[in-house]
């Protein structure tokens, strides 16, 4: 920037720049200084600034500098500001570990001062990712039938979908203990990088099986970009920010969730398939090049202290996703058979039960691990559990995922089948549940931006879920859709988007700031849980509607198809098609509702008597950690002092 300051036209206009932006002298000589210190715009300019020769100008002139000028000396401010893939990072500041306090100062713990314009860029960026792993965890339901058919595979067609969802769920918790090994930025960039480039991989086999692997290391990719995300968002968030970001960040999981059949349904029917996965690459590839632009500096990010990999609990991590995985296997088994009884099948109890002392397993090498070794990286945080608040948290959105995935995954092929809609309609019938769940996720920071309302938005939020559900019941099976079907989806994407951000917003307030990485893992696993097992339910008793209302009436083909979501109905039997939906609808929303109902309960456990506002908390979560690291560099200068006279 100083040869930009010595410029002559730089000089002529600097009053000019100033009077447009309100800053000041200082502000425009050091751009690199430090967000916090620099002057913000303000209604009345700042009394120390110089007085405009402008005014003296012909009205033309004056016109066009006063809207030409700054715009060219405002975009070489966005480009200082910003940087580009190489970052103009500020070379007068020292290092960050050198501008940290003594071990006896207050500040061990640095919060994020990133400056507004990158801030904003980056939320872009974060966006995008997230929402990219959200969608693909449903933007195939509507596209599985085309599939098969092409690759004419109809059997193994559900692995399409269960491979991504599998390893979505084992990652989540292993790619937040990476992020505090590699970085937060380092760790992002990989998830972009698998997940995007098996995306490519998905679009362009050509049988099922390198499909499903394709799919299944992009489900890798999508855990990570979840997990990461949660992350970084809180942590980089200037404190301003901070209360509106959790609701940002469940409206775009909320969202991506619904626009995923909305977007598999058109690319499917007015493309080919293969776009479901093909357009995941340019948009991938741009938001993680916007990302990586606007990482700012080390001196602007939290002073998070990063690990080795000798520090990594790699037995935990492999518990986890044992216990995860094989839960949700055992499921999914019992959901797509075609037996009469699959819950008494070896297919089902064999991996509950390995899944079951996975659990037990992990639960007893934890505790074993935090005893032994308690400085280094647990895969899970007992403390966490041990928090009540936390753990009511943890529990409430596994049962909030099991209702909303299902409902989810259930309303979609019912307007379908029952309705007789096409998938693009079908999906954008949606609409209504996605417009909840954004109005929710605001209302959510906007309720707790003075006080912490965070218990009371929860419980409100899971109510309104249970509600909806419970209402959806009472829908006839008549092939004209009624309007309150519509008008009861409202009421779960409001109460979800109320849930989800809450349950953000917890999670930053409730876990140790070192503990921060793990605790959002935790949610995003435990999202993907509940949601896996609900989905799961919801095709088991589809699967018992079937053989109850179509035995011997509609082929095994035409019934496959129809359980893979498309509408194709023989007119003959149409009828006995809609009963046995409509009722298996009917039967997953009562199941849902129940479900939900236990989550009100467990709300219960959110409340404290003694609450102050987030900032409060945040605040004395900042001084923890500044104790926690005083005390760590005190035992470490003690034990250098020791030997150190010991040679002596």
């Amino acid at each position: 920037m100083g040869w930009l300051s010595r410029s002559p036209t730089w000089s002529r206009h600097r009053v000019l720049y100033q009077q447009t932006f309100y800053f000041t002298d200082t502000d425009l000589d050091d751009p690199q200084r430090s967000h916090s210190s620099r002057s913000y715009p303000r209604q009345t300019p700042p009394t120390r600034l110089r007085r405009s020769t402008v005014q003296q100008l012909p009205y033309f002139r004056q016109l066009v500098e006063v809207c030409a000028v700054p715009l060219l000396n405002f975009s070489f401010q966005i480009v200082l500001e910003c940087g580009s893939v190489n970052k103009m990072a500020p070379r007068d500041l020292p290092p960050a570990d050198d501008r940290q306090p003594d071990p006896g100062a207050e500040n061990l713990f640095r919060e994020s001062n990133i400056p507004p314009l990158r801030f904003a860029f980056l939320c872009v960026g974060l966006c995008f990712g997230l929402g990219l792993s959200m969608v693909d965890a449903s933007i195939v339901a509507t596209s599985l039938y085309t599939i098969g058919v092409e690759f004419h595979d109809m059997e193994r067609i559900n692995w399409v979908a269960l491979a991504y969802t599998l390893t979505f769920l084992g990652s989540a918790v292993f790619f937040s203990r990476m992020a505090d090994i590699v970085g937060r930025r380092n760790a992002f960039v990989a998830a972009f990088l698998i997940f995007f480039s098996f995306s490519l991989g998905c679009g362009f086999s050509q049988n099922m099986d390198s499909l499903i692997v394709c799919r299944a290391f992009q489900g890798i990719g999508g855990s990570g970009l979840f997990s990461v995300t949660m992350i970084i968002f809180p942590e980089m968030s200037p404190p301003k920010a901070r209360n509106f970001i959790a609701p940002l960040i469940g409206m775009v999981i909320s969202t991506s969730g619904v626009l995923g059949p909305i977007l598999g349904g058109i690319f499917t029917e007015y493309a080919t398939w293969r776009w479901v996965f093909w357009i995941n690459g340019p948009i991938g590839f741009v938001a993680m090049i916007l990302f990586y632009a606007s990482w700012p500096d080390a001196a602007y990010v939290p002073n998070i202290h990063k690990r080795s990999w000798k520090d990594l609990d790699f037995l935990g991590s492999l518990l986890v996703v044992a216990a995860s995985v094989l839960v949700v296997f055992a499921f999914q088994n019992a959901g797509h058979s075609q037996v009469e009884n699959p819950w008494a099948k070896a297919t089902f109890i064999g991996p509950l039960v390995a899944g079951l002392v996975s659990w037990i397993g992990l639960f007893a090498w934890e505790g074993a691990f935090e005893r032994l070794w308690s400085k280094k990286m647990a895969a899970l945080p007992l403390v966490l559990i041990r928090n009540r608040v936390f753990a009511a948290v943890i529990l409430n959105t596994i049962f909030l995922g099991f209702s909303y995935l299902a409902a989810l995954f259930a309303v979609p092929l019912r307007l379908q089948v029952v309705n007789g809609k096409s998938p693009v309609i079908a999906g954008v019938m949606m609409l209504p549940m996605l417009g909840g769940t954004g109005v929710g996720s605001a209302l959510t920071g906007a309720l707790s931006k003075k006080r912490n309302r965070l218990s009371e938005t929860m419980t409100v939020g899971t109510v309104l879920v249970t509600l909806g559900l419970a209402l959806e019941t009472t829908v006839s099976n008549s092939v004209e859709l009624e309007p309150k079907f519509l008008g009861f989806l409202v009421f779960i994407g409001l109460g979800y988007g109320m849930i989800t951000a809450s349950a953000t917003m917890f999670t930053t307030t409730e876990a140790p700031i070192a503990e921060h990485a793990p605790a959002q893992g935790i949610i995003a696993q435990s999202r993907m849980l509940g949601g896996s097992i609900g989905i799961a339910m919801s095709s088991a008793i589809l699967a018992v509607e079937q053989r109850k209302h179509l035995a011997g009436m509609v082929p095994s083909s035409v019934v496959s198809s129809l359980g893979n979501g498309h509408p194709t109905i023989i007119p003959l039997q149409g009828a006995a098609v809609r009963k046995a939906y409509n009722d298996s609808f009917t039967q997953t929303m009562e199941v849902c509702a129940i479900i939900a109902g236990v989550g009100v309960l467990l709300t219960v456990g959110t409340y404290r008597r003694n609450r102050g506002s987030l900032e409060d908390q945040r605040d004395e979560q900042i001084r923890t950690e500044n104790e926690r690291r005083g005390a760590e560099k005190g035992a470490a200068t003690g034990i250098v002092g020791s030997q150190s006279s010991g040679e002596r």
